[in-house]
């Protein structure tokens, strides 16, 4: 079924504006800041931002969950929008399907595709989990040191650390973290859905390391633990793989030069 946001049902910006960014020769800069949850909640802006990047701020989704076009990553935009005192997340989403149907005319649908998803068990000799025992430690100020094989040496925090240095050695470390929500942690690193089916309720401190390729995908050589062999022997779990049906949001129409601001 086609769907057209209605912009009088929706929470709406005080004020906004959405323009194409101006062709410029050599690197740009491309990022959002502020909304709801930030240091600036009463403004978002995002500067060179293409389509893709603010159609999954608006719906909320992973790269897997979008049926991208090619230019929607090669046309970008400059937004700017002042966000009513008090606003959700949630609120912020739906004001921002409510510009892009309004300046943009979109219209979408989801539909159902397969694709490749994990579930994330225990391994039968029982998982690694050190369960938390309680609120930990505030987050300590920026920077880092390595251990002795270069891994980040990070802090224990309810607020997820994650750094990766140059040559792709990663950690990750959190404290009072559901397994739900390790799952989800999981998902965005992989770029595939990841669902909880261990059974195991509590809320733990956990640490993980492992080595990327520069690209930013799981290492597949012996230099290191890549993702998958990192969660097997420092937390006794696994990631399972297997096919599975995905809702994903398909763009059906959609302007590339906005209506006036």
């Amino acid at each position: 079924m086609l769907l057209i946001l209605s912009a009088a049902a929706q929470t709406q910006f005080e004020v906004a504006s959405i323009k194409p960014s101006r062709p410029v020769s050599g690197p740009i800069r491309v990022g959002s800041r502020g909304g709801p949850g930030t240091s600036d909640p009463s403004l978002f802006t995002c500067e060179n931002c293409g389509m893709a990047m603010l159609l999954r701020q608006a719906f909320d989704l992973r790269d897997y969950q979008l049926a991208e076009q090619v230019w929607m990553r090669s046309e970008r935009f400059n937004v700017s929008a002042k966000i009513p005192e008090g606003a959700t997340r949630e609120q912020f989403r739906l004001m921002m399907q409510d510009l892009l149907t309004d300046r943009l005319k979109l219209k979408f649908h989801y539909e159902k595709k397969e694709m490749q998803v994990y579930e994330l068990v225990a391994l039968k000799s029982g998982p690694k989990l050190k369960e938390s025992a309680g609120p930990s430690a505030p987050p300590q100020p920026a920077g880092f040191t390595v251990d002795a094989d270069g891994f980040p040496i990070l802090p224990l925090s309810r607020e997820l650390a994650y750094i990766k240095t140059a040559d792709g050695h990663a950690a990750m470390r959190e404290s009072e973290m559901t397994l739900d929500e390790l799952a989800r942690l999981f998902s965005e690193q992989l770029g595939r859905p990841v669902t909880d089916a261990t059974g195991l309720k509590g809320k733990y401190d956990f640490a993980l390391k492992w080595i990327e390729q520069a690209a930013g995908a799981p290492a597949t050589d012996d230099s290191g633990p890549n993702m998958f062999r990192a969660v097997q022997e420092q937390l006794g779990l696994k990631l399972e793989s297997k096919k599975g049906l995905v809702d994903v949001l398909v763009v059906d129409h959609i302007e590339k030069i906005p209506t006036e601001n």
